[in-house]
């Protein structure tokens, strides 16, 4: 049955759309620019179907052609689209006012990511009001096993469930801390559960660190997470397991109670 519904589906899907999609996706913070030849052979397409494509793409405002007038890159389109469906969130809306508030009172920049396969999106940010404050901006993704809301967003995924987002095992290190492994960041992450919030330093980046909290919802459902960011100059490893980290757990708790059960607000991220 399970086969006949999904060849059924196959059948309805648009090859042109799902190939202009693929497309779009293969640019990234790694990759901001491509050319036809690279798209081509990354999609295993033809050259001219590319040609085709991107100037469709290019026509809509999704791909703008760089100076060189061989490169493309993500166009303005892109990041409307983003935006819009940002603004659909009611995660986002209810917290922005709460991550402002603990900028604030944390000194620290505030963020919030949510979960897409093996790595973090983020979806809010308020830079601190100084001149050491976070650059990363809205839409920002990092692998999940190498940063503290990653682990807070996977410290609930059951052993099938992470096996099948790491069917390599092994996993790529960012610094001395990061797991090199998927049995290192189980355990990892088994006292990320047990320990119910995450202070990191120099985890993913040397010299900054973070205290990352669960924003749950009301069925208690672990569906994004939050941060506070500093130098590790600037805050003491005191200060992070004490006031700030109880300033980002407060946070957070604030924002879950106010997530309506009746609206899809991050169910296909959540976990």
């Amino acid at each position: 049955m399970a086969d006949r519904k999904g060849a059924a589906q196959c059948r309805y899907i648009v090859p042109a759309l799902a190939q202009g999609l693929g497309a779009l996706a293969l640019f990234s913070r790694e990759c901001p620019s491509l050319t036809p030849p690279e798209i081509a052979q990354a999609m295993s397409l033809s050259r001219a179907t590319v040609f085709r494509m991107l100037n469709t793409l290019e026509s809509l405002g999704y791909l703008v052609r760089e100076s060189d007038g061989r490169r493309f890159r993500l166009g303005p389109a892109v990041l409307g689209r983003g935006f819009a469906y940002l603004a659909s969130f009611d995660l986002v809306e209810i917290a922005q006012p709460i991550l402002q508030q603990l900028r604030d009172e944390a000194g620290m920049s505030t963020h919030m990511a949510i979960r897409d396969g093996a790595e973090i999106v983020y979806v809010s940010r308020f830079a601190a009001r100084t001149t050491i404050a976070s650059s990363v901006q809205v839409g920002t993704r990092f692998p999940a096993h190498a940063t503290a809301m990653g682990r807070v967003l996977a410290c609930e995924l059951g052993t099938a469930e992470l096996a099948a987002l790491y069917p390599r095992r092994e996993l790529r290190r960012y610094s001395e801390q990061t797991p090199k492994t998927l049995e290192a960041f189980r355990r990892i992450l088994k006292d990320d559960r047990d320990r119910g919030f995450v202070v990191s330093q120099s985890f993913f980046e040397r010299g900054v660190c973070a205290i990352a909290a669960p924003v749950r919802d009301k069925t208690n459902m672990i569906v994004a997470a939050i941060n506070a960011t500093s130098v590790d100059s600037h805050v003491t490893i005191e200060d992070l397991n004490g006031n700030l980290k109880d300033l980002v757990l407060a946070a957070a708790a604030k924002i879950g109670p106010w997530l309506s059960t009746g609206k899809k607000t991050n169910s296909r991220f959540a976990t």
